[in-house]
């Protein structure tokens, strides 16, 4: 794995993954199912403590860029509730491994995104466990590729779409901001998506816009109350979502079409969500942050 502080030629930091042997995958797709297996930061990330003694739910936290999160942030301190599918359960075993590695409190609660209940039920689990709840990351996402565009997308993948990316990110964070004290974050998932939509993906960029939107307004509203929300916007990101989601012919050219000329890996997203939850970012509030490999999210 790169040294993840040393000085080193972006373009050539991770070579592509290897896609020769790598085949579609069934959703919601796990991590040892790959043939080239992301980078979540486990060997190089080193914390500093700057999240030390937090509290946090990462919704999505089994695999991709919520276990990179979640490692990171055990490292730098906090106590995490892990949100994820059931069937990823293997997956979020792992996240937990390298959590409890780093000495930190890993709670875990498998269930579906698209229940208010469970959303609530979340928020209320980190606050009996842990004590409080003092960062929240919306990150759990679905989208499946429509190569067909609008005529392919059916009511029922819609439907699935905007709950899990856009309902339940309401439902979370009207539960958070409830009982979050002054000094608390909340560090949603946009995507490059919700500002240059690929016609394939039209539901799933819908609902990465309307996270833009939403963090801007949300974050003027709870401004007063001493809590922050930004957002981080992943370009194409190596995650079992790929393999999952997209057709061999798609995925086989992941990511070549940014500057940096490759798809980026979970760890390499892992330092802005830190940044954004820590004290580090305490004048920084409404921002899309972007991840992209140089494409522009403005």
């Amino acid at each position: 794995m790169p040294d993840q502080y040393a000085m080193q030629d972006p373009t050539t930091r991770y070579p592509a993954p290897s896609r020769e042997h790598q085949q579609e995958i069934p959703h919601p797709g796990l991590t040892n199912e790959m043939s080239s297996i992301p980078d979540h930061g486990e060997h190089t990330y080193r914390g500093s403590g700057r999240l030390q003694g937090r509290r946090a739910i990462i919704t999505g936290a089994d695999s991709g860029i919520g276990r990179a999160v979640a490692i990171a942030f055990a490292r730098e301190g906090a106590d995490i509730v892990l949100s994820y599918l059931e069937a990823e359960e293997s997956d979020a075993r792992e996240t937990v491994r390298w959590i409890e590695e780093a000495g930190r409190k890993a709670i875990t609660m498998p269930g579906d995104l698209r229940s208010e209940e469970h959303c609530s039920a979340l928020i209320r689990t980190a606050v009996q466990e842990l004590g409080g709840l003092d960062i929240l990351v919306n990150n759990a996402a679905f989208q499946m590729v429509q190569m067909g565009g609008i005529a392919d997308i059916t009511t029922e993948q819609f439907d699935r779409v905007m709950k899990t990316n856009l309902y339940a990110l309401f439902w979370l964070c009207k539960s958070a901001v409830a009982v979050m004290e002054p000094g608390s974050t909340i560090v949603n998932t946009s995507s490059i998506q919700g500002a240059d939509p690929s016609p394939e993906l039209l539901d799933y960029a819908t609902t990465k816009a309307g996270i833009i939107d939403f963090t801007k307004g949300l974050a003027s509203e709870v401004a007063q109350k001493g809590i922050r929300v930004n957002s981080v916007a992943p370009g194409p990101i190596w995650t079992p979502l790929i393999p999952a989601t997209m057709p061999k012919e798609k995925f086989a050219t992941f990511g070549e079409n940014v500057p940096l000329g490759r798809a980026g890996q979970p760890a390499e997203l892992a330092p802005t969500y830190v940044f954004l939850a820590s004290g580090e970012s305490s004048y920084t509030t409404g921002e899309i942050v972007g991840v992209t490999g140089g494409r522009p999210i403005t």
